[in-house]
């Protein structure tokens, strides 16, 4: 039987609270990464088209025949998958739609002392979504980025996403373009598209805002395009889950589920999590002999060698702390006792509670979209939302009894900031009342 790969790590010993240096914490950037990103960004603000298709044949061997798709292409891919599919695609949108449809409540209003503010919501004009590409094709994270997008009121939605192999682009990310009402997809990705996003092309049109999943090289140049376009303030980089479960669940769950999100490549970050630790011994067990010629063995092994690790705790409390300390991008509560534990948790991108759960529901039909916060920033960032979208904007109306009532105090606060003017545009209306 192969090995599970997993890393073993015993905090039963650590009768304080968890601090970061008890745990591992991989290293967000490979060496020379961030060099690479800048150049690249640099490149394609500077020389726009050429620059994506010189990059993408560097980096991915991919000479571009074919840059954009638009929604007559989207549609014909739609007809030609299977019914199956479709369905698929279109049961996944309408979940992400029916939870994002409950974020749009009505506009709030609230008066005080003669001063009336109204908060809008306005959406971005143009949204751009990246889809990942290369080790596998994510047609479901076109529909957990454009779909929100849709649901705020974004006018245009422009999609990036690595072409394939021989240059074009697969039919099932395609088709859910046509379900996800997506305007326009761009064959490029990496660094490059999202360069391309943030500052336009001759072909590719500038966008208000950058959402989506990627790998370190896409995520690192969304940083570098922040101050020119909106970016989320989740690293949305490769995939994580820590596990918590004991006897209660079968070995075969917990296993799979840690495979589940390492199967998406390296970088990532698989935890397993218990107190148990003959059960500890069972998955590990199940684990191996599920990657012994698992179709993504590779992946898997790729992702567990740096960031596996199985976690024997105390109990379900100090389990709880180290989910809290490592804040993953999905944690999942299987055990009996999950849900009454899931209102402990603080810092997560997502919960999934119950024996059933696995991640996977997350990230194709559960509802709240798939980008999340990976590398900690989950201790301060959240899920995509609509308000990733959209801006707050405020209306003031003041009345004679708001400045009846409170200039007094805008004048005092003025006039300590020495910021006469100010003082005297109140006083000016007060002596008119």
């Amino acid at each position: 039987m192969s090995e599970s790969s997993l890393s073993h790590l015993d905090l039963r010993g650590i009768g304080r609270p968890l601090v970061e240096s008890d745990i591992p914490r991989p290293n967000a950037v490979v060496p020379g990464t961030l060099d690479t990103v800048r150049e690249i960004v640099a490149g394609v603000r500077d020389s726009g088209d050429d620059a994506v298709a010189r990059y993408t044949e560097r980096f991915d061997g991919i000479r571009l025949e074919r840059m954009i798709y638009d929604p007559r292409d989207f549609e014909a891919a739609f007809k030609r998958i299977t019914q199956q599919l479709r369905d698929a695609l279109s049961v996944a949108a309408e979940q992400i739609r029916a939870v994002y449809r409950e974020e749009l409540l009505s506009e709030p209003t609230t008066k005080s002392r003669g001063i009336t503010v109204v908060r809008r919501s306005v959406p971005v004009g143009r949204a751009g979504c990246y889809v990942p590409g290369g080790a596998a094709r994510y047609p479901s994270s076109v529909l957990h980025t454009a779909v929100v997008a849709k649901v705020a009121g974004v006018g245009e939605v422009v999609v990036a996403t690595p072409p394939m192999a021989d240059g074009s682009i697969d039919d099932p990310t395609l088709a859910a373009c046509h379900v996800a009402e997506v305007d326009w997809l761009v064959a490029s990705g990496g660094a490059q598209a999202i360069a391309a996003m943030a500052f336009g092309t001759e072909s590719i049109p500038k966008v208000d805002v950058i959402v989506g999943p990627g790998n370190l090289y896409v995520s690192l140049a969304k940083q570098e395009v922040a101050r020119h376009v909106g970016v989320p303030s989740a690293f949305a980089g490769p995939s994580e889950v820590v596990v918590v479960a004991d006897a209660s669940v079968k070995p075969v769950f917990a296993a799979l589920d840690v495979a589940v999100q390492a199967e998406h490549g390296p970088h990532g970050l698989a935890w397993m999590v218990t107190w148990d630790q003959r059960y500890a011994g069972e998955v590990e067990a199940a684990l191996a002999a599920y990657l012994c010629g698992a179709p993504r063995e590779r992946e898997i092994r790729q992702t567990l060698s740096t960031g596996g690790y199985l976690a024997l705790v105390r109990d379900r409390e100090q389990a709880i702390e180290l989910a809290n300390l490592i804040a993953p991008e999905h944690l999942e509560l299987l055990y009996q006792g999950g849900l009454e534990d899931s209102c402990k948790v603080e810092n997560a991108g997502v919960v999934f509670v119950g024996p059933y759960a696995s991640a996977a529901f997350g990230d194709y039909v559960a509802g709240p979209s798939h980008v999340l916060p990976t590398y900690g920033t989950a201790r301060f960032a959240s899920v995509l939302s609509i308000e990733d979208f959209t801006k707050r904007l405020h209306t003031v109306v003041v009345e004679h009894e708001g400045l009846r009532d409170l200039g007094w105090a805008v004048e005092e606060l003025a006039a300590v900031e020495g910021l006469i003017a100010h003082a005297e545009s109140i006083a000016v209306r007060r002596r008119g009342v």
